[in-house]
Formats: structure tokens, C-alpha cells, sequence
């Protein structure tokens, strides 16, 4: 009997993450959480999902949670690093401190969950990253989350090319707006776009930007992320998929 695959996911306790977590665990694999708080995943997703508390900013922590995965199944066949932050500001307004924020956690997160998972990864294995359009075009105070997410793409492009003599591909899904509680916090904020006026603000961003009559839903970016990590995807390495309906076009 083949022993089932491992999935580490990474802010896989919320939002997108919640969702991402679910379908890997619906279909089958060991789904080992890293995040901040459990939420008691065990008990809403089933017996598979395993939850490791992380800090994405701490290298030692993917680490940890990837040492706690092999330990436990013996493999690491996929990696989604989905763990992100959010918040619009214009650049007179970003000190230090919030863009060691944006950065430590988008960025360099995700730098250190690809290091950690592919010092153990083997032939047939994948790594997919929960980047964002914002990572290909920019926007009014935005600079910084744009910065942290165009840099997810660099990462996700390079080591595609690093790592694929290995047969291990590394791709990143980039969605649009998807109303999880994060983002409507951040589009509460005078500064987003929104400028606390959320439906609003989605209602027109759909009727005006979207080519189809609707946004994207988490459950359509976990099944894009399930399909990358499949061997039906076995040819698609270094792409930066947009997840956005149609919203922009490549």
C-alpha cells in the first residue's frame, strides 16, 4: 500500500490557508500546519491535519515544522507557503518597523520555508507559494506588500530553475481579492483603497476589473494549489499563475 504524502502549509489555520489545508486533507495526505494558533484544526479538518506552532520570520521554526513532518511520515512531497500579511500605506507612513513586517513575512517567510523544505525534498516533490497580482503590477500605497510579493515571484522563478535538475518543481499561484478577515481588516483602513467602504469597494473592483461576473474564492485557489502539486502538473515548474478571473490578463 503507498504510504500517504505529506503537505506542510504554512498559515494553514485561516483564510486561504484553512481552505488549502481542507482539500489536502480531503484528498488523502498528511497535512501538517504550521501557524500561530490552532484553532483546533484536528478536530474541524480530521485526524490527518497536524498542527506545529511557527513563526514563518524565524528560519528555525520551518525548520522545526518540516523536522516534525519527516519524522512523522518520512517524506515532504509538497510545501505551500501561504502565510502572508496585509496592509495598504502610503510611503510618507512606512517606518521600519511595519516594512520589516511586510517583508519578514511575505519574503522572507517564504525564503526560508523553500531552504527548509528542499534541504529534504526528493525527485517528484513540489514547493508552491501563495504570492498575489500585486507581485506583477503595482498600486497606490502599496509599495511595500508589492515589493514582498514581486520578490515571492523572483524566488519562485529562480529556484524553479535551481532545483529542477532534481525533478522538484517550484511554482506560485497569484490570486486577486479574496475577502478572508485579514484583507477586510486591511481594506477597513483609511489607506487601502476601500477607504473602509469593503462591499463597496469589492462590488466595483468585480464590475470593473474582473473579466468573469465574479472574484476569486479560496477554495478555487486550494484546488489550483492541489492541481500544481500533482503529478498532472508534472511539466509546469517556475510559472506565476494568476488566480484572479480574469482581472489581469497574461
Amino acid at each position: 500500500m503507498m504510504k500517504k504524502k505529506t503537505v506542510i502549509i504554512t498559515g494553514g489555520n485561516s483564510g486561504i490557508g484553512y481552505d488549502i489545508s481542507r482539500i489536502f486533507a480531503e484528498d488523502g495526505y498528511e497535512v501538517f500546519v504550521g501557524a500561530r494558533t490552532d484553532y483546533d484544526l484536528g478536530k474541524s479538518l480530521g485526524d490527518n491535519v497536524h498542527f506545529i506552532e511557527t513563526d514563518v520570520c524565524n528560519e528555525e521554526d520551518h525548520k522545526k515544522l518540516v523536522k516534525v513532518a519527516v519524522d512523522k511520515t518520512g517524506r515532504l512531497d509538497v510545501y505551500i507557503n501561504n502565510a502572508g500579511f496585509s496592509q495598504w500605506r502610503s510611503i510618507e507612513n512606512i517606518d521600519s518597523e511595519f516594512l520589516d513586517k511586510i517583508l519578514d513575512t511575505n519574503l522572507k517567510g517564504v525564503f526560508w520555508g523553500c531552504k527548509s523544505a528542499l534541504a529534504v525534498m526528493k525527485s517528484g516533490a513540489s514547493i508552491v507559494n501563495i504570492s498575489s497580482i500585486a507581485g506583477k503590477r503595482g498600486s497606490s500605497n502599496n509599495s511595500a506588500y508589492c515589493a514582498s510579493k514581486f520578490g515571492v515571484n523572483a524566488i519562485t522563478q529562480s529556484l524553479a530553475k535551481e532545483v529542477g535538475k532534481k525533478n522538484i518543481r517550484v511554482n506560485a499561484i497569484c490570486p486577486v481579492i479574496v475577502p478572508t478577515k485579514g484583507l477586510i481588516k486591511a481594506l477597513e483602513e483609511e489607506e487601502s483603497p476601500a477607504k473602509g467602504k469593503v462591499d463597496e469597494f469589492i462590488s466595483n473592483f468585480r464590475n470593473s476589473q474582473a473579466a468573469l461576473p465574479e472574484l476569486p474564492k479560496s477554495h478555487e485557489i486550494a484546488n489550483s494549489c492541489l492541481f500544481l502539486a500533482s503529478d498532472s502538473a508534472s511539466a509546469i515548474t517556475g510559472q506565476c499563475i494568476n488566480v484572479d478571473c480574469g482581472v489581469f490578463p497574461q
